[in-house]
């Protein structure tokens, strides 16, 4: 494994293309992006002493439950429902709406009673998902800033459990990444910049569905990889079965990109042993590789 530092050799001149961005308005993952620096400490470096622009910046809680109130009063909501919706106090809610007609009373209780259970599951559902989104928060922050070591370590379990791999019947000692999610994909090509892979050593194929939009994925894939579409090799298609219901399909259905590197056999090799001797690491009663 080889260290990185020659991609960023020019580190001031990356750091005045990285603030002119943010003094453009732009987020941290729209400059990420556009310099192509997938290394969140390099990142931070890049960016250090400059705020974040305005609309980047979480909306106040507050303006966000009045919004909220003013919408479910317009739905012909009382003060009691729209508590048991927002969880806030009567008085707030009067505050928020009192200039908005107030709704006409129904004469049906027990559609009243339907409507307050129904409100109060939602409720229920909506403070699950608070706390199920709060957990996912909490657990990324424990992550913090990621070393090259654990970089390279995260990319070799990633690519043995998403990589093609030799068999014994099939040989193939070829480094080849295919995957549908553009986090994972930005996670990999991450983990190649730090092996010292060459950009110009990546071949890009698209493995699409034939009844999708082809064009505008491989556009997607070529924005996120940061190359021409015309560098794409020929799209992979899979055919249609009139008697399977698909359930990737919409806008954010865009394939799989495949990401193969050219003369990669060496390459390969050293995966797999990497990969076992994670795996060796991993069995050893004193566990000594873990500290």
């Amino acid at each position: 494994m080889t260290e990185t530092t020659g991609r960023y050799a020019d580190f001031e001149g990356l750091r005045e293309q990285a603030i002119a961005l943010r003094r453009e308005g732009l987020s941290r993952r729209q400059i990420r992006d556009r310099l192509h620096v997938h290394n969140n400490d390099i990142l931070n470096r890049l960016l250090v002493g400059e705020p974040a622009p305005e609309w980047t910046k979480r909306p106040n809680a507050m303006d966000d439950l009045r919004q909220q109130a003013r919408e479910l009063r317009l739905r012909g909501m009382t003060y009691d429902q729209i508590q048991v919706q927002l969880g806030c106090s009567k008085s707030s809610i009067s505050l928020w709406v009192r200039d908005l007609p107030k709704p006409a009373r129904s004469r049906a209780p027990v559609e009243q009673a339907r409507l307050a259970g129904r409100l109060r599951w939602d409720h229920e559902l909506a403070m699950r998902d608070v706390e199920r989104q709060q957990t996912k928060a909490d657990a990324k922050g424990e992550v913090g800033i990621m070393t090259n070591r654990e970089l390279f370590v995260a990319g070799v379990a990633l690519y043995w459990a998403e990589g093609t791999k030799d068999k014994t019947y099939d040989r193939r000692e070829t480094v080849t990444f295919v995957n549908s999610d553009p986090d994972v994909i930005h996670v990999y090509l991450a983990w190649l910049s730090l092996l010292g892979i060459e950009p110009e050593r990546l071949r890009y194929r698209l493995m699409i569905h034939e009844t999708a939009d082809v064009e505008a994925a491989k556009q997607f894939w070529a924005d996120l990889v940061g190359v021409d579409t015309s560098v794409f090799q020929k799209t992979t298609l899979k055919k249609h079965n009139p008697k399977t219901v698909r359930k990737n399909v919409g806008d954010t259905y865009r394939g799989c990109l495949v990401v193969r590197v050219s003369q990669g056999a060496d390459l390969y090799r050293r995966i797999e042993g990497w990969w076992y001797g994670i795996v060796g690491a991993a069995k050893r009663a004193d566990q000594e590789n873990r500290t």
